[in-house]
């Protein structure tokens, strides 16, 4: 059975975002691109769920967006992490490695 993606997603997608523009700044199709080939096709972002998060994180000031040109031409928007990025990944990176240690502990004593 495989799981619905947005509820997977569900409270995780900056966190995803962010460790993504880790690598390296990306446009927003790169970033939803990277995700999908890491986990195999198991997450799939829409781009109704994409573009805001990268707006929202935006304003938040956790990453920077400066226009540049693709390799065919065409103008886009690429997304770089910001240092207060880099501290709100390390935050919610170590909440979900938490929260995914609780599941797994309950899942194991079923």
């Amino acid at each position: 059975m495989r799981a619905q993606p947005g509820m997977l997603l569900q409270g995780t997608l900056d966190v995803l975002i962010l460790k993504t523009l880790s690598w390296g700044p990306r446009h927003g199709y790169a970033v939803a691109r990277w995700l999908e080939e890491t986990t195999r096709d198991a997450l799939q972002i829409e781009e109704g769920s994409l573009y805001p998060a990268l707006y929202r994180m935006e304003r938040k000031r956790w990453i920077d967006a400066k226009w540049g040109v693709s390799e065919l031409g065409k103008r886009i928007k690429i997304y770089s992490l910001t240092p207060a990025g880099r501290r709100q990944l390390r935050v919610e990176a170590a909440q979900w490695a938490h929260f995914a240690s609780a599941v797994s502990t309950v899942l194991q004593n079923g």
